[in-house]
């Protein structure tokens, strides 16, 4: 059985929001932008290559707490931020949602989504609720939640591919509070799925288990 998915912030791992149930699957699209050029002569235009568009992972967050009795915002308000209107945020005190604007980045965070091995290095695009479930007192008790991750990719990372350049020398990274494995693959690699290089070059089992101070050997990507 699959361990259960979670969202975090890429640069505050330790806030982490639980999937209360795996999504049933998953929607990964990616697409390129052509421009027609059309040339005198010819039946048909050619296609020219402009730019490549961020892959984007669509799926479904289904949330029930009907059994518990609580409200179902405690864990949505979570994903979506605050809610405006009738239906008051659930989130405690100043804590903000992954969608809401941080007020040191002026921007929502760039966030991890991870299931698994399957880890997507994201922004949250969209999500759409759909409450289905009430208590006798209107409280919510279940929801779905339609969400659309779009892949955050840093420039200099791109640079460096385009470029084909790679790490030519064993680096070696000393653990510091807050780091994780798919923090620092993303870092060195630009790819926090590429995780697992460390993990086997260190001979870590648990990758979510670090100590600040430890020495990790971050080995060369082929």
């Amino acid at each position: 059985m699959l361990v259960k998915a979670f969202l975090t912030r890429k640069d505050k791992p330790y806030i982490v929001v639980p999937c209360l149930f795996n999504p049933k699957e998953l929607n990964v699209e990616k697409s390129n932008q052509y421009a027609e050029v059309n040339i005198p002569g010819l039946s048909s235009p050619i296609f020219q290559f402009v730019r490549g568009n961020a892959r984007s992972v669509t799926l479904d967050l289904f949330f029930d707490t009907y059994e518990l009795g609580t409200d179902v915002r405690l864990f949505t308000d979570r994903i979506t931020g605050w809610d405006a209107g009738s239906m008051f945020s659930n989130l405690p005190g100043s804590a903000k949602g992954l969608m809401d604007i941080d007020s040191d980045l002026h921007a929502p965070p760039v966030c991890l989504f991870i299931w698994g091995a399957f880890i997507f290095q994201c922004i949250i695009d969209r999500v759409t609720k759909r409450f289905t479930m009430f208590l006798p007192a209107g409280i919510p008790v279940r929801a779905t939640l339609n969400v659309t991750l779009k892949e955050y990719r840093e420039v200099d990372i791109q640079v460096k591919e385009i470029d084909a350049q790679s790490a030519d020398l064993t680096k070696r990274w000393i653990v510091t509070q807050g780091d994780s494995l798919w923090s620092i693959a993303s870092k060195e690699y630009g790819k926090p799925e590429d995780w697992r290089l460390i993990a086997e070059a260190n001979n870590i089992d648990n990758p979510r288990l670090l100590n600040p101070g430890q020495e990790l050997v971050i080995p060369v990507k082929e």
